[in-house]
């Protein structure tokens, strides 16, 4: 049995809820309903007989408040709060940094890699090259690292990749998803990539401003896609693509099979002894997220990757 720690939380962020008891395979229902976030127990309930992860499980946990720690814990059936988050180390096998404040992701990593503690971090991995430069580095040292956003492992786009091919050459995607291009344009950018395996991108320009993300991205397979990722819209996720031959519209809503999976992989990673998600393909990802952030600041310069 894996026994994994989880680090939170980061404001707007509820992984540390909702991952723990995924994996544990249950929860306290009165705690997990003052959790603060309204969905997390709809969507535990309505998947409860799915709930559970073979081989793992979630026994230590900390997060910038104790009293926040002990909630974590009682909601998601935690045994062990911890006061610092280097606590963990000796204690278990693997952690998941559950945060999306990147900003913070180099310095609450550094610990758990310098021991050699298997980590996954919530997306955005990095907003920022040093900070990317830094996981690179750690990467291309051996250390065990995976980051990814859920939308990687999505049922949505897994239905739809057996009949691209029916669409003919894709020359345009249109994406749109609410609030902000740093923490959400992530989740769209890996549901692209992932969708049409990985292509690598060459040109990134913002076209608008931040509360209005407009990112005009060129790949080097030819195809021009833009992201829209605006903050009062009403709540969407979704990719269109349009080929010589067919169109595809593709809405994504069960962001609870997709942290499954996605937590599935890091555990089948971590026994397996390395990750199965290739270091690359995040470097793609991050790389094309920090030139939109870098456009924006330079005006709406083209970024070349």
């Amino acid at each position: 049995m894996l026994k994994l720690g989880i680090l939170g939380m980061s404001e707007g962020n509820g992984h540390p809820y909702s991952w723990s008891a995924i994996i544990n395979g249950d929860y306290d229902e009165q705690a997990m309903g003052n959790c603060g976030y309204e969905g997390i127990p709809l969507y535990l309930k309505a998947n409860r007989d799915t709930l559970g992860i073979e081989g793992a499980r979630v026994t230590h946990v900390w997060s910038q408040e104790r009293k926040i720690s002990e909630q974590i814990a009682t909601a998601s059936l935690i045994d062990n709060v911890v006061d610092e988050a280097e606590d963990m180390i000796g204690g278990v096998d693997a952690v998941i940094l559950a945060r999306d404040d990147p900003e913070n992701h180099v310095a609450m990593a550094k610990p758990f890699l310098e021991s050699n503690v298997p980590l996954f971090i919530d997306k955005p991995l990095s907003s920022s090259i040093k900070d990317l430069d830094y996981f690179v580095q750690q990467n291309k040292a051996g250390k065990f690292l995976m980051s990814c956003s859920s939308m990687r492992y999505a049922a949505e786009s897994r239905a739809v990749k057996p009949v691209l091919a029916d669409l003919g050459e894709i020359e345009l995607a249109t994406v749109v998803c609410k609030k902000d291009w740093i923490k959400y344009g992530v989740h769209v950018l890996e549901g692209l990539f992932a969708l049409l395996d990985d292509p690598k991108a060459t040109k990134v320009k913002h076209l608008s401003r931040a509360d209005k993300d407009i990112v005009y991205v060129e790949f080097e397979t030819g195809l021009l896609v833009t992201f829209h990722v605006f903050r009062d819209i009403a709540w969407s996720c979704e990719i269109s693509l349009f080929g010589r031959n067919g169109s595809r519209r593709i809405v994504y809503e069960n962001w609870y099979a997709m942290f499954r999976d996605n937590l599935i992989e890091f555990i089948r990673s971590v026994q397996l002894g390395k990750p199965r998600l290739s270091f690359t393909k995040t470097e793609n990802i991050i790389r094309t997220l920090i030139a939109g952030r870098q456009s924006l600041e330079q005006n709406g310069k083209t970024i070349n990757l």
